[in-house]
């Protein structure tokens, strides 16, 4: 978790709404302390609408930031996605961040990222990649979703994309498709970063796991706080004996290490 002081609640103003598809948009806020401390792989908490309904906040990855825009992905599940996709101008958002771990872009035993994310969870990787290359590391998207129309890879680059239809790139899912390219790395340090539905992660995971890869998640989830008091996010994480834990996403993740999170029991 990040530091208590860094965390704050403001109310933040929507300054655009790009709409790329009829369920999917990119919704730019001014928030410009939260651009100055947000971290690739947090999240904030927002507050779709001043109304009891929905009565709880929606976590939300960050996207982009843009010197004091911060910029969120929203795909349309429910009302209050429903909500965020059709914000207009000057609307003003109660958002409590920043929240959760962020990837481990810092780190120094790896040279090679590739990222791989499913459907809407693509959402973090264009943020993720720009912290990856201003510490110098090389760069490579494979992303998945199921149809052409469904993919989205603004701001990415070296991308190569899967749909479970063939309708783009290669045919499969995006694992799938990791595996097929692996051997283009071989001999290089390399860490993979993913995101996307917890089928897919899980699916990332075991193959990671079993070809010695390192390998971190962002697990998506509801969480109704993003700091541990509605006790609405529970995850299953193994330690280093082996034994099996619960743990509260919104606080050990929402970035899980592939050898860590069991998805058996999610």
């Amino acid at each position: 978790m990040p530091s208590a002081s860094l965390v704050r609640d403001e109310y933040l103003e929507v300054v655009d709404n790009l709409r790329l598809t009829p369920s999917i948009n990119i919704l730019s806020l001014h928030a410009p302390y939260f651009a100055s401390v947000l971290k690739a792989g947090q999240f904030l908490e927002i507050k779709t609408s001043e109304s009891l309904i929905p009565l709880l906040r929606r976590p939300f990855s960050i996207h982009r930031i843009d010197g004091e825009r911060i910029e969120i992905m929203v795909k349309v599940f429910g009302i209050a996605s429903r909500q965020l996709y059709d914000a207009e101008k000057g609307t003003r958002l109660l958002t409590l961040a920043p929240l959760g771990k962020p990837f481990g872009y810092e780190r120094d035993d790896f040279d090679v990222a590739l990222l791989v994310s499913g459907g809407i969870g693509v959402a973090p990787m264009a943020l993720l990649e720009d912290a990856l290359r201003a510490r110098s590391k090389e760069v490579y998207n494979f992303v998945g979703a199921r149809t052409a129309e469904e993919l989205v890879t603004r701001y990415l680059s070296n991308v190569e994309v899967a749909t479970d239809d063939g309708s783009l790139g290669y045919k499969g899912n995006v694992v799938s498709l990791l595996s097929a390219r692996l051997s283009v790395f071989s001999g290089k340090r390399v860490r993979i970063f993913g995101c996307g539905s917890n089928r897919m992660l899980d699916a990332l995971c075991t193959f990671c796991n079993a070809n010695g890869l390192a390998c971190e998640v962002s697990i998506e989830s509801i969480m109704g706080c993003g700091i541990g008091i509605c006790y609405g996010c529970p995850i299953r994480v193994r330690d280093e004996n082996g034994t099996v834990h619960n743990k509260l996403l919104c606080q050990y993740g929402s970035v899980v290490d592939a050898r860590e999170i069991v998805f058996d029991d999610f």
